[in-house]
């Protein structure tokens, strides 16, 4: 456990965070972010991660060794800052520092380290194909076929729900090396290079009109054998620690953003004069702003016990399926309310900010956005039934496939 600094020494990190948010934080990021092209979003996001990384903010959470190494309770109160001065998200690098990491550091060889991770922090793109049409949250059932030929492997099939695969130079990519072994032994996990002969990439139009989800055909792609992570075989197994890795301290941040400037813009657009009126003066208004601080209080308490216990030792093995289900409902609970309150003005409001959160003030967008929340990383109701199994001990229910709670596997590409 990482011993923790005195309050004074907090304080000060805290004050020196807040001084490089003022002077670093681009004051119109929002406005230049909305409708920007695709290379702008690109070279910002970019530009955006390195004035991170020399500032030692960009991976706080990796080891020491590779440009981490920061106390838990300053990685906290980092978080805190960058989501009280409305800092714009690491969308772009999210997989790579997130969920690359976690499985080059848990299960890659060192020369797959010494490769990989100086590329992520030089800027390297990671996208996650994992789900499959028909295998979305029962990971155990993708079909995407590797082969050896060689000191090669040969890749046929299809991902879907890739997000942001048309940016990515690299891929977290699971494919059945062994159709004749249970589901679960026959996987095996591969760091594709998106650059690779056959392999094309489709985007996804989504409700919100981005298309930040996309297909990725795999026809007879080779990848060299020195890109295979792990055993073949075992890439089950090394999956369930690239899913852990989304958790903790990034679900801390996102309710520190959902605490500061999303429920800030509900309190200033229930605020606001109209001609009947302010809406924060209506009773049933009021009461469902407190009753929505009471459980955002509620969140960020419980994603600061969670993470703090992780690194004690003593994290629960449903913690990670709690905070995503009361995150993600009450990130829907919070849009609807703010679409609600923006009225029908607020449905003409159809362009928000790329490198933002949900709770951008273009409340119908967020609602429909939030939703995706439910179903990346594992449905709602998959979270419920591992909670209900390894969190409580209730009886499991029959699996399929032989695979995780109720025979699924919390898979789907995440939305960052």
């Amino acid at each position: 456990m990482t011993a923790r600094a005195p309050s004074g020494d907090l304080d000060a990190f805290r004050e020196q965070v807040r001084r490089w948010c003022r002077e670093n934080i681009p004051a119109d990021w929002r406005t230049t972010q909305t409708g920007a092209s695709d290379a702008e979003f690109v070279r910002f996001q970019q530009d955006w991660f390195q004035r991170l990384r020399v500032a030692g903010y960009a991976v706080p959470h990796w080891p020491a060794a590779w440009g981490g190494g920061m106390p838990v309770d300053r990685q906290i109160v980092l978080y805190q800052e960058l989501a009280a001065h409305d800092a714009p998200r690491l969308v772009l690098a999210f997989v790579g520092i997130h969920h690359a990491a976690a499985t080059l550091l848990a299960a890659g060889t060192e020369a797959q380290r010494r490769v990989h991770l100086p590329a992520i922090l030089d800027g390297e793109i990671w996208a996650q194909g994992f789900s499959e049409p028909g295998a979305g949250s029962d990971l155990a059932a993708l079909r995407t076929a590797a082969r050896r030929d060689g000191d090669h492997w040969v890749v046929t099939g299809q991902k879907v729900w890739v997000s942001g695969a048309r940016f990515a130079d690299r891929c977290l990519l699971l494919a059945r090396t062994d159709p004749h072994a249970p589901p679960r032994r026959g996987i095996s996990y591969f760091l594709l290079d998106m650059r690779s002969p056959g392999v094309e990439v489709r985007p996804i139009r989504q409700a919100t009109g981005e298309s930040h989800f996309c297909e990725v055909f795999l026809d007879r792609v080779r990848v060299p054998d020195g890109d295979l992570i792990g055993a073949p075989n075992e890439g089950w197994q090394i999956a369930q620690r690239t899913l852990g890795a989304e958790r903790g301290l990034t679900m801390l941040e996102l309710a520190e953003r959902l605490g500061n400037a999303g429920l800030r813009r509900l309190v200033e657009l229930a605020c606001r004069p109209t001609p009947a009126g302010r809406a924060v003066d209506d009773p049933v208004v009021a009461d469902r702003l407190a009753r929505l601080d009471i459980e955002i209080t509620g969140l960020r308490a419980l994603c600061r016990d969670i993470v703090e216990r992780h690194e004690a030792g003593t994290a629960g093995p449903a913690d990670a399926s709690v905070v995503k289900l009361y995150y993600s409902e009450l990130l829907q609970r919070a849009t609807d309310f703010g679409a609600e309150l923006a009225g029908p003005a607020g449905h003409t409001a159809l362009a928000a900010p790329r490198s933002g959160s949900w709770e951008s003030g273009a409340w119908v967008l967020d609602f429909v956005g939030s939703w995706e929340w439910t179903i990346p990383g594992g449905t709602s109701e998959i979270q419920r039934t591992i909670i209900a199994e390894r969190g409580l001990g209730l009886p499991r229910e029959q699996a399929r496939h032989g695979a995780g709670p109720s025979g699924r596997a919390a898979t789907g590409g995440p939305r960052p």
